[in-house]
């Protein structure tokens, strides 16, 4: 059975790209490009008892922010395994998305390959060690 992963992020390169590198992985990605969407697919796939096995966020969101959107989908779901995934992991914003619910905040600057790595430990239940750059 392939893991779920709910990807909120506006850039479709970016969505097009987590595609690309997570492919070898068993998963299945959902994506959405607002938070509006992160939450209506979040919940509908909670609804049909299929519910991500992670959320991948991006902090910076046309509608509302990815901090505004963790807080509502740990309100949904208070288990949700959520992760950011941005460029502004050096921000005041990185440690307010940790305190509205996500477990981290992988900074974009490791690549694709490394994050593809990251996520595969995380999937599998293992401690991860973010780097910091």
């Amino acid at each position: 059975m392939s893991k779920k992963i709910l990807v909120v992020d506006d850039e479709k390169a970016i969505q097009e790209l987590i595609q690309i590198y997570l492919s070898e992985l068993d998963v299945k990605i959902y994506p959405a490009l607002t938070g509006e969407e992160g939450l209506e697919k979040y919940a509908e796939l909670m609804k049909k008892g299929n519910k991500p096995n992670l959320v991948i966020m991006n902090l910076k969101l046309p509608d509302m922010d990815g901090i505004e959107t963790t807080k509502k989908i740990m309100k949904m779901d208070p288990s949700a395994l959520v992760y950011g995934f941005t460029a502004s992991f050096n921000s005041g914003c990185a440690e307010e998305l940790k305190k509205a619910g996500a477990k981290g905040v992988i900074p974009r600057t490791i690549g694709f390959a490394a994050f593809r790595e990251i996520v595969k430990k995380i999937l599998k239940g293992e401690k991860v060690e973010i780097p910091k750059y």
